[in-house]
């Protein structure tokens, strides 16, 4: 089966109720389990149409019978006019006479073509209208994922519209049954392709990787990847996942165990895993490591010679990425900066955000792997856009981490119940995954890392000083850059960011 670009194995093709509780099991990813709820949806709308449907056909039916009754009291009124009539005619009597029976006889043989008509078997409990034009609409929940945080975002052409064979990009699809045999399959697809803004950026819209395995096609070049903590593991293991090849290090070699097991090839140095692959990413933890790793001994910069690809994507500020891309591309190397907004978890969904910057032909050649690790990536043009614009969106999620900490502490000495402040939030405008979960973090008191504290600290005080580059003032930044410190006094560091609450506690 080939739908809208992509190539679908029909064996991959099942009965929706049949196998739907094994396929929850195995696909535990929330976009999975979104998919699911769309089609639940699709079936319960489905179903009243269906009665809505089959009481409309009855109405249809009586009147049907009701008009014939009536057509066949018409018919022999008209008969016996006609009767009437040819016995006053003087002349033309045999014409008359098959002037009659040729209008009897042309009544005759509609009548039972109607009647057959009619009386042709509908499909039981299906809406009058063409099978093709059959929609399946989408969920609220749906509707919220896909337009709540996307920018740059452009609906897909129609299916009667044709679909460019040199488009290398990716596609995404929801497969569901309905309990009528006559449509087996009904197929959600989003074509995924760059999309231009009025600003010049891109995005790059790609699909869950958890839908559907091996829906992807690996790029043929040889991927390193540097530096295997909570983001960077999540990324190699999808990569591995979709079908790359694929070679790490990591500075403690121990968490490289892992994914030699699960296919990767293991890299003495990052200068031996720059010069035997094609496209080496890097992610780590601040400036001075993103640093370390080019210039140091043994570094990114010894690998590079003509033609070899470099992708940093560790949050950095823009002086370090425009530094380093300027040292990669002095040895004819390549380079893309590709920091990364997400967490742990949707780092291991593969459902990150990228936001590039720097060589445009070298984002195109990672755009396999970019769907692999991410929903959605961005090309932002020169070096050093891309580091600014993280920052930007880590100051504001860093300090609205901290007035939810200030929020439930607020609520504690008051007297307010948590959990109701909670409850409040969720059901009104400022209702998300992240406020849930870290809120639920606070009030379990799991603090477990999915997004280090002393990271999100460390870029507060980097977008502080990228405002402070442009004087320009950041004073909510500030004040919640100085709750963080104190979270950092107080042996928080290691933990997940939403432990600043401990800062009001303390």
């Amino acid at each position: 089966v080939f739908e809208q670009g992509a190539w679908i194995k029909v064996e991959q093709l099942k009965p929706y109720h049949l196998h739907k509780e094994e396929m929850i099991k195995i696909n535990k990813g929330k976009r999975f389990q979104q998919a699911v709820d769309a089609v639940e949806e699709f079936l319960r709308k489905t179903k009243g149409k269906d009665q809505a449907s089959s009481h409309n056909s009855n109405e249809e039916k009586n009147r049907r019978n009701s008009s014939e009754e009536r057509g066949k009291q018409s018919a022999g009124e008209e008969k016996r006019k006609a009767s009437l009539s040819e016995g006053k005619l003087k002349k033309g009597t045999g014409e008359g006479k098959k002037r009659v029976s040729s209008v009897s006889s042309e009544r005759g043989s509609k009548s039972p073509l109607k009647r057959a008509q009619d009386q042709s078997p509908r499909k039981r409990g299906r809406p009058p209208k063409d099978e093709k034009d059959l929609t399946i609409p989408e969920s609220s929940t749906v509707k919220r994922v896909m337009t709540g945080t996307v920018a740059g975002f452009k609906w897909p052409p129609s299916v009667s519209e044709p679909v460019k064979d040199s488009d290398p990009h990716f596609h995404h699809f929801l497969l569901s049954q309905t309990e009528k045999p006559a449509v087996c399959y009904q197929a959600i697809t989003k074509k995924l392709k760059v999309c231009e803004e009025e600003t010049g950026s891109t995005s790059i819209q790609a699909a869950d990787s958890t839908a559907v395995n091996g829906s992807i096609t690996p790029t043929d070049k040889k991927i390193g990847f540097l530096g295997l903590g909570l983001m960077g593991s999540g990324i190699v293991s999808n990569l591995l996942k979709m079908g790359h090849t694929v070679t790490v290090w990591n500075r403690t070699a121990e968490k490289c165990d892992l994914f030699i097991q699960e296919g990767a090839r293991l890299g003495r140095t990052p200068a031996e895993v720059v010069s035997t692959c094609d496209i080496t990413f890097a992610c780590v933890s601040d400036p001075k490591a993103a640093k370390d790793l080019v210039l140091g001994p043994s570094g990114v910069l010894q690998g590079i010679r003509p033609g070899k690809c470099y992708v940093d994507m560790s949050t950095v500020d823009a002086d370090t990425v425009t530094e380093l891309a300027q040292v990669i591309v002095s040895r004819g190397g390549r380079f893309l900066e590709a920091p990364v907004s997400g967490n742990q978890q949707l780092s291991n969904d593969g459902m990150l955000v990228i936001l590039a910057a720097g060589d445009r032909g070298l984002y195109e050649d990672c755009s396999s792997c970019f769907q692999a690790m991410g929903k959605t990536s961005f090309f932002l043009g020169e070096v050093g856009n891309a580091a600014k614009m993280m920052l930007i969106v880590n100051m504001v999620q860093g300090s609205f981490m901290a007035t939810i900490a200030e929020g439930l502490t607020l609520a504690q000495v008051t007297g307010q119940s948590q959990q109701t402040l909670l409850d409040i939030l969720n059901q009104g405008q400022l209702a998300s995954i992240f406020l849930d979960q870290k809120c639920q973090n606070i009030l379990q008191g799991n603090f477990k890392p999915d997004f280090y504290l002393k990271y999100i600290q460390k870029d507060l005080r980097l977008a502080i000083a990228l405002g402070d580059s442009v004087n320009h003032p950041t004073p909510m930044a500030a004040a919640a850059n100085e709750v963080y410190k104190r979270a950092k006094a107080l042996d928080q560091s290691d933990n997940d960011m939403s432990a600043v609450y401990r800062a009001y506690i303390h």
